[in-house]
């Protein structure tokens, strides 16, 4: 998940507050498409499947289904459910889908119905008519029609053993008439409620999904994949919040309505080391039937707010329809204010009427949908409920004040209330009305404790209804904006918004948290997404567009040793984790880029930089990117991919790998891998790979260069130690020095190698020539003997298959390389044989290169003047 594109933005000064003067603000991206299309966003999972509400299958091809998800789109497969594509991305205005339908007749017309059948507080949105493709999928014509919720199975009319089921928890085929089915755990259809991020290292980011269960996603893993295996349940929540003990990261808080038993507002006191969970509910007061909410002594929605306060690690806050206070892990609780509902008792009967009851709580009405108390100032409490009201307290609960804005219509669902991290006095509204058929976004703020307030949602679409709205925690003023199809950006606080898509699918957003400098989202219907690095948008924000953003604090994590592996491009299985992915060589850079297929994709590893280019750029204008560092000392250097690449040799491109930063006009982004240039290298040689890879930088403080022509701009970031990891700096420092020493002394081989093939060319060459003369051939022959024993034990001579290394013994240079492997795996110090082994090998390539010099001292010397003597031209050197 990457983004931006930019264009004059003007500086700004330090502020966002109400009142302030336009001219104080920074200038809106002049484009907004070139500005947000360029986002690169990071989906991280789970790849464990959300609710799938319709299904179907093309009759006569055993391989091919199509699913639609609630939230997420349409999702087609082509190998019998191994792996499934969005195909709606890019033509779906809304992203829940009731209905799909094949033509028999014709397998290419497809047509889907979009929304589902009754809009319920669990379900998510109604739909926008029927989409028609004509062309299997590839694109999409929308035309007006009803739409509606469907719980499907499609049974080949051909084979009856052949069929497709759309469930709770997504798609799943069977070729034996039910006996198994293939996996719902390669499905990107996770439908999240409320999101909370922890602080551990990687953070882990934790949700309730729809009908399955409540769980934590980290945001990377050792193998930069994020499969299901490397989730964990925490609890059995599928509709709540959840708060992570500040005491103890390993104790979850969950909201379990629906899924857990003990009575209404079921809260669950996880414990993740032992796997046991106290049921701990405020009020557990049992249900059903004919009692309605009207009847009960507390009242819980689906998804009441459980949070720990940020001032006191030992309150905990859950709210029903009041707000309620535990200082001793959920035993007893406490009312700290009035019930702050509108209370109507007209709305509060059970659910389904006299009819069909259907008391299942997820639709307890008049609750608190949304509190947070302020991060500025203890006991500064805010509360916004599920039928419209506002309250805030500035005593701790003591008093109560209804500041409702006057101009937000009834009845509306407030799903959020933001404090402001800049401003006690300034908090941030999200409410939502579509239930009552108004899907006008309503985004509102106050900068008076909620005396007044401002409606805030220009640049939002009238139909685009909201349900979140996050601060940055950095900069006053940035705001960000979740709706019923995906993200939106403001840079003013709210006077204009723009759409931030980037590659974040179209998908109703339902939280958001802003924290360890990303943006994690969570969707509902298409699983969690991280925007990595805010640093751009920031420093937009503040001083409006630049040539080159400062880089962010970057911790230096060593990667898998299976990180790397990539033995062809095409469909490839990871050999460290269970996930699938399709290897391709990017155009951009160069490097071997890994589409994940049915896992979540790790965060990115080394320091990020994003830098802009104007789109007048000539195309003959140098542009280079080079890490120094702290001395101003070059470290290594980047440029764009070579004119003419593709008509190169294989051996020209051997030489010259890349990677190469991209210069597409607008924003621009490079993943600098902290490694310092690997080894020398010889033309078709194979052996000695581990050396193509230099030496990850040790942690320090470091600068970047951005140049395009002669004007350049430096910026300075820090390299961090793995928090995970204790040792000390020197340690790295020394490994660091042994693992350059190695690359240098096999550099030093290669450039040996390279010369003695250079000479060797000349001598074969007046071997060829002056058969006649005797002791000219002589001689010849004789250093070229010479020069093949050097050669055979510094390199492997001749031509190399991939198996070079199954049937020939290793050289010096891959005896060497060997053990960057050895030294280099781990943040540790490197052991003691490998470094009596490194002085070993690198003692036998310094006499193999000695031998090299006396060869071309001695008898070439000699070779020229048997050479001169037979009146030709001598060997150049």
């Amino acid at each position: 998940m990457k983004i931006l594109l930019i264009a004059g933005l003007l500086l700004m000064g330090a502020g966002f507050a109400a009142g302030q003067n336009q001219a104080d603000k920074p200038a809106e991206p002049a484009d907004a498409n070139t500005f947000f299309q360029p986002l690169k966003w990071r989906c991280i999972g789970p790849f464990r499947g959300g609710r799938s509400v319709s299904a179907c299958g093309v009759t006569g091809d055993q391989l091919t289904y199509y699913m639609g998800t609630t939230g997420g789109g349409l999702w087609k497969t082509e190998d019998a459910g191994q792996i499934w594509h969005n195909i709606s991305d890019g033509f779906f205005k809304t992203g829940t889908v009731g209905a799909v339908a094949v033509s028999e007749s014709d397998p290419n017309v497809v047509y889907c119905g979009m929304g589902e059948h009754a809009v319920r507080g669990v379900m998510t949105s109604s739909g926008d008519g029927m989409y028609k493709s004509t062309d299997g999928g590839k694109t999409f014509t929308e035309i007006a029609t009803p739409h509606g919720d469907n719980h499907g199975l499609w049974i080949d009319p051909a084979d009856n053993r052949r069929m497709i089921q759309g469930n709770d928890g997504g798609a799943c085929i069977s070729y034996n008439a039910g006996e198994s089915f293939s996996t719902v755990y390669n499905q990107l259809t996770a439908q999240f409620y409320r999101i909370f991020v922890d602080d551990s290292f990687p953070y882990r980011v934790y949700g309730t999904q729809q009908d399955n269960s409540s769980l934590y996603v980290p945001n990377d893993t050792s193998s930069g994949v994020v499969a299901w295996s490397d989730c964990s349940i925490a609890g059995t929540g599928e509709s709540g919040f959840i708060a992570v003990d500040p005491k103890d990261p390993d104790i979850v808080y969950v909201g379990a309505v629906g899924s857990s038993p003990g009575g209404q507002g079921s809260l669950q006191r996880a414990d993740m080391r032992s796997g046991q969970i106290q049921l701990v509910n405020v009020w557990p007061e049992e249900f059903g039937g004919d009692i309605g909410p009207r009847d009960l002594t507390h009242r819980f929605p689906w998804t009441f707010p459980i949070l720990f306060s940020p001032h006191d690690p030992n309150v905990l806050y859950a709210c029903g329809e009041m707000v309620f206070r535990s200082t001793d892990n959920g035993h007893s609780w406490q009312p700290i204010s009035p019930d702050l509902t509108r209370n109507d008792k007209s709305k509060l009967g059970p659910s389904g009427g006299d009819i069909t009851f259907d008391t299942s709580g997820a639709e307890h009405y008049a609750t608190i949908a949304s509190f947070r108390e302020s991060s500025l100032q203890a006991g500064l409490l805010w509360s916004a409920s599920d039928d419209g009201f506002v309250y805030v307290s500035r005593d701790n609960g003591g008093a109560w004040t209804n500041v409702t804005p006057t101009d937000l219509p009834e009845w509306a669902y407030l799903q959020t209330i933001e404090p402001s991290p800049f401003d006690a006095a300034t908090a941030y509204l999200a409410a939502t009305r579509y239930k009552l058929d108004d899907t006008t976004p309503y985004l509102f703020k106050t900068t008076d404790y909620g005396a007044t307030w401002t409606r805030i949602t220009d640049g939002i679409p009238d139909h685009d209804y909201t349900r979140v709205v996050r601060c940055d925690t950095e900069v006053q003023g940035l705001l960000y904006a979740g709706t019923e199809s995906g993200l939106y950006i403001s840079f003013d606080d709210g006077v204009n918004w723009e759409r931030a898509g980037g590659n974040l699918p179209v998908s109703p957003v339902f939280d958001m948290a802003v924290k360890h400098g990303d943006l994690i989202v969570a969707t509902h219907g298409r699983s969690f997404w991280v925007l990595d690095d805010l640093s751009p948008l920031r420093e937009i924000a503040q001083r409006g567009e630049q040539r080159l953003y400062p880089p962010r604090r970057t911790v230096r994590v060593m990667p898998d040793l299976f990180a790397d592996w990539m033995p062809s491009e095409g469909r490839v299985y990871d050999v460290a984790s269970s996930a699938v992915y399709i290897a391709r060589k990017d155009d951009d850079t160069g490097l071997t880029q890994r589409t994940v297929l049915d896992a979540g994709e790790g965060a990115p590893r080394g320091v990020l930089i994003h830098y802009t280019l104007p789109a007048d750029l000539p195309k003959d204008t140098a542009v280079k990117l080079s890490f120094l560092d702290a001395e101003g000392n070059e470290l290594v250097s980047f440029s764009p991919k070579p004119v003419g690449y593709a008509d190169w040799d294989e051996n020209k491109k051997m030489m010259e790998p890349g990677p190469w930063i991209a210069v597409k006009p607008g924003l621009n982004r490079f993943v600098w891998n902290l490694r310092l240039p690997g080894a020398e290298k010889v033309p078709g040689n194979k052996t000695a790979g581990e050396a193509n890879k230099g030496p990850i930088v040790p942690p320090g403080d470091y600068q970047v260069r951005f140049c395009i022509g002669d004007e350049c701009e430096t910026e300075c970031f820090r390299v961090a130690t793995d928090p995970r990891v204790d040792i000390a700096d020197d340690v790295l420092k020394a490994q660091f020095d042994a693992i350059r020493s190695v690359i240098a002394k096999i550099s030093d081989a290669h450039k040996g190698v390279n010369k003695l093939r250079t000479v060797r060319g000349q001598v074969e060459h007046w071997h060829k020539r002056l058969t006649d003369e005797a002791a000219v051939v002589a001689k010849c022959e004789d250093i070229l003997k010479k020069l093949g024993d050097v050669e055979d034990a510094l390199i492997q001579p001749g031509e190399q298959k991939n198996t070079y290394s199954l049937t020939n013994r290793p050289r010096l240079n891959a005896k060497l390389s060997s053990l960057l492997s050895i030294l280099g795996t781990a943040d540790a110090a490197p052991t003691e044989s490998a470094l009596a082994l490194v002085d070993d090998y690198s003692g036998q390539i310094d006499g193999q290169l000695s031998t090299l010099e006396r060869i071309i001292d001695e008898d070439i010397h000699e070779l020229n003047r048997l050479i001169l003597t037979a009146d030709a031209p001598p060997v150049a050197i």
